[in-house]
């Protein structure tokens, strides 16, 4: 079987190709640096089982590692925060669900091999509930999720704040891409240039990015 295919069926219903390591490490090599940069946002709209998001997360996961490996309250803060930084979109539901797993256990493997029977619980609960709000089963032209009731995509802005909190802002897909297009004005950005800042639909107050799955009912 062609690795970058699961089945003819797939591609001809969904177009569904996965694109190979060598292509995707020579694409983001394009933005080597922005990818090395912990709190870099990526958007991948068919994200397929992650392949490109999972190159990404290793990018970071390296500069974490090699920055904070010596504390480890400061490399589970920069490993959320990494993780917090990296959303997908696809129209399939099991490669969303095996994209999600993918990045955690990288994340995991990461985090466990540094700090062993230290490692905590509630920062894996923390990163499986942002890679539940990030990596989402949606359709990125209709810019809806999938399933029985299709909602507008929603996605979590997550920043940190006061130390060790995190702040989680929500935002409607839709008005994100048609807003900042209308305007050709990057979203978010930390570069110094003036910048689009949407309104967000929910706006919630500062957790500790280990209460991150507690913190939330949905």
């Amino acid at each position: 079987m062609n690795e970058q295919i699961k089945s003819e069926q797939r591609v001809a219903d969904y177009g569904e190709v996965f694109t190979s390591p060598e292509i995707v490490n020579a694409m983001l090599d394009l933005v080597k640096q922005e990818t090395e940069r912990i709190v870099s946002r990526f958007l991948e709209p068919a994200c397929g089982t992650g392949n490109f998001l999972v190159e990404i997360l290793r990018r970071k996961l390296n500069q974490v590692e090699k920055t904070y490996r010596r504390s480890q309250l400061d490399f589970e803060r920069n490993l959320v925060l990494a993780v917090s930084s990296i959303y997908g979109i696809d129209i399939l539901e099991d490669n969303v669900i095996a994209c999600r797993q993918r990045l955690f256990e990288m994340a995991d493997a990461r985090y466990t091999a540094l700090f062993k029977s230290k490692a905590k619980e509630a920062c894996r609960r923390s990163l499986r509930y942002i890679l539940g709000r990030n990596i989402l089963w949606g359709d990125a032209l209709s810019l809806k999720t999938v399933g029985e009731h299709p909602e507008p995509i929603v996605f979590s802005e997550w920043s940190l704040v006061n130390g060790s909190k995190i702040k989680r802002r929500d935002f409607v897909y839709k008005e994100l891409i048609e807003q900042a297009s209308l305007r050709e004005l990057p979203l978010f950005s930390d570069a110094g240039e003036e910048v689009f800042i949407p309104s967000p639909i929910a706006d919630f107050p500062p957790v500790h990015f280990l209460e991150i799955a507690e913190a939330y009912d949905d």
